[in-house]
């Protein structure tokens, strides 16, 4: 999922008519929605209300046929062998869970704003945290034991498959608590942290933005921002002002109350740092990602600094305002991609570099698995749901026919192969830390700008791609590393108090000066557009995990470009890992380290020479 598409990733798809209906743009084609039957047939179905009470009895039993037991049967003779079937059970267990949770998550995701989708994706979380329960002293146990028991265990191949579940595991060991304040913690998240996520979605889709008379949703008030024309572009952030200063409050106290609920989890768990948490989870060090954040704010003034100034000038103006950002350039040519072509671009790229990624990204448009047009209600942004092994991923998109759409399109097909690849390892070891997760989208993104690129049939064209491409960057790595630092000085200074909502604008305003830099005009507004950023409220600190995988795929794509064979390989090998892997294995094949701080400048030297390679076709 991408930060940076609730801010600027996508265009009008869809006219908004002064009642707020909308109508679907023709000129898109047939936009793709997805088929959830494949996980099951409707909310109502028989199968929904059997599989619930199958996990519920399959939990109930493993509590009762394993708690309490597990040392025991860790130290019985062939007690590797029976530890690695009892993993097994868990894993089934937990598919049936995740299969449950993803359905009803995607339904709620297609229309947010309807109370029937709502009350089943909430009674179906109710009831499946109850389940969960009796599966808490499973991970909790299996840290109990001994190491050098379970390094004995560690002996059967059997056992020896799930070493690196086991690791990560083992690596929470010292933030997990007793048996009941977990339990206590797991049962009341759904009227803590779930609910105020609740609440934040559930806001962001009823508000309505009015622009030039006309009540619009927040994707197309966004669209706007990209608009050619600048009073578009100002009446939009204009109305994102003003009605985000009407539900300042709500927004304030999420945040507050958010960042109150982290600061006490935290506490209890031994985590001194604000981001701490969030580390481990990635499992990667903290000083690689200071490491990376250092050389992201250290390069400020040669990357966003000098493009901003650059556009400020093509566009006739000393400084941009804040609604100029991501304007078009006077170029850019008023067109729109349908579906079939940006269809035919990403699958063309993605076969260009290997068939077999074409061949699972095809799938997605020829199964349904894509939910592409803008609807009222509909989640906004994008994502790459992977749902369960057994089953496959969805992607969200709210297509509009921009070239950034395209891109968008490019980015979440990425995560989708490669949650197809990953798929093999089991629910468990599937899972990918965030900051690998996004090493595949970025670069299927990569992929498809580097052929839209080779094919520009003029100068003219070729600028255009690039700037977007830079522009694109910036916002992954610049943005995302902002927000981070936004996020760290947010929380830091919760922990002293309950945080106006003034002082959360001060704030934002202060990192976006720094991070932006002098061309660019933060006008009276702007101080509220850290409202709606979903990451901040779903995953703290999750945006830096954009940073590490464009600089890390900027690595990559240069070991791809002068690599003479074998790299594809190598690359599938790679994704086919899943969570098996730390970001220092996966990438020694490579020859990459990201814990060097020479690797951060290197993929931030990309950045730099697509700026220079813009400056110079200008100049032209």
């Amino acid at each position: 999922m991408r930060t940076e598409q609730s801010l600027l990733q996508f265009q009008p798809g869809f006219d908004v008519t002064k009642e707020g209906a909308q109508v679907a743009d023709e000129s898109l084609g047939t936009l793709p929605e997805w088929d959830l039957t494949d996980l099951y047939p409707s909310m109502d179905a028989p199968e929904v209300a059997a599989d619930i009470a199958k996990v519920d009895e399959k939990a109930t039993a493993f509590e009762a046929t394993y708690k309490g037991k597990l040392a025991e049967i860790a130290q019985s003779a062939d007690g590797g062998s029976r530890l690695a079937g009892v993993i097994e059970e868990f894993q089934a267990i937990e598919e049936i869970i995740g299969r449950l949770v993803s359905y009803a998550g995607l339904v709620y995701a297609g229309d947010t704003s309807d109370p029937k989708r709502a009350k089943f994706n909430g009674d179906l979380q109710d009831k499946l945290t109850g389940v969960s329960t009796k599966l808490l002293f499973f991970p909790l146990e299996l840290n109990r034991i001994d190491d050098a028991v379970l390094d004995k265990a560690m002996a059967s191949p059997e056992l020896a498959h799930w070493k690196p579940w086991l690791d990560d595991l083992r690596e929470e060991r010292p933030y997990q608590l007793s048996d009941e304040i977990e339990r206590l913690f797991h049962e009341k998240s759904l009227t803590g942290r779930g609910a105020w996520n609740r609440l934040f979605n559930e806001t962001m889709a009823a508000l309505r933005f009015k622009v030039n008379g006309k009540d619009l949703t927040l994707e197309p008030t966004l669209n706007l921002l990209t608009d050619h024309d600048e009073a578009q572009r100002k009446a939009a952030a204009t109305a994102l002002a003003d009605t985000f200063r009407e539900n300042l409050r709500t927004f304030s106290l999420i945040t507050n109350v958010l960042a109150k609920d982290k600061a006490i989890s935290d506490s209890w768990r031994g985590f001194t740092d604000v981001a701490s948490a969030r580390h481990l989870a990635n499992r990667v060090e903290p000083e690689v990602v200071d490491a990376l954040v250092q050389a992201v704010a250290t390069s400020y003034p040669k990357l966003s600094h000098r493009y901003y100034a650059m556009k400020a000038k093509w566009l006739g103006k000393d400084k941009l305002d804040h609604w100029d950002r991501n304007a078009p350039l006077p170029e850019t040519l008023k067109r729109t991609i349908d579906w079939q072509e940006a269809k035919e671009t990403v699958l063309s790229a993605y076969g260009s570099f290997d068939p077999r990624m074409a061949e699972i990204a095809g799938n997605f448009f020829d199964k349904s698995w894509i939910d592409a047009p803008t609807r009222s209600g509909k989640a906004p942004g994008a994502f790459a749901h992977p749902t369960v092994p057994s089953a496959h991923p969805y992607v969200l998109l709210n297509y509009q026919g921009k070239a950034r759409d395209v891109m968008t399109l490019a980015h979440e097909l990425g995560h989708g192969v490669h949650q197809v690849l990953a798929g093999e390892q089991g629910l468990l070891m599937a899972q990918t830390p965030l900051t690998l997760a996004e090493t595949a989208s970025v670069f299927g993104e990569m992929l498809t700008f580097r052929s839209m690129l080779d094919n520009a049939a003029t100068p003219k064209e070729r600028k255009i791609l690039l700037a977007g491409k830079v522009e694109d960057m910036l916002n992954t790595v610049v943005r995302q590393i902002a927000f981070y630092q936004f996020e760290r000085r947010v929380h830091t200074a919760r922990r002293d108090g309950e945080l106006p909502a003034e002082v959360i604008g001060d704030i934002w305003m202060e990192v976006q000066k720094e991070s932006l830099g002098p061309s660019i005009r933060l006008g009276e507004g702007y101080e509220v557009f850290w409202a709606y950023i979903p990451h901040f409220v779903h995953s703290p600190f999750y945006v830096y995990a954009y940073a590490f995988g464009d600089c890390l795929v900027n690595s990559l794509y240069a070991v791809y470009r002068d690599a003479e064979t074998g790299f594809q390989d190598r690359y599938f090998d790679m994704l086919k890992a899943g969570g098996t892997k730390r970001h220092k294995e996966l990438l020694a094949p490579f020859g990459l380290d990201a814990s060097d701080p020479a690797f951060w400048m290197q993929g931030l030297s990309v950045i730099e020479g697509l700026i220079d390679e813009l400056e110079s076709v200008q100049a032209a």
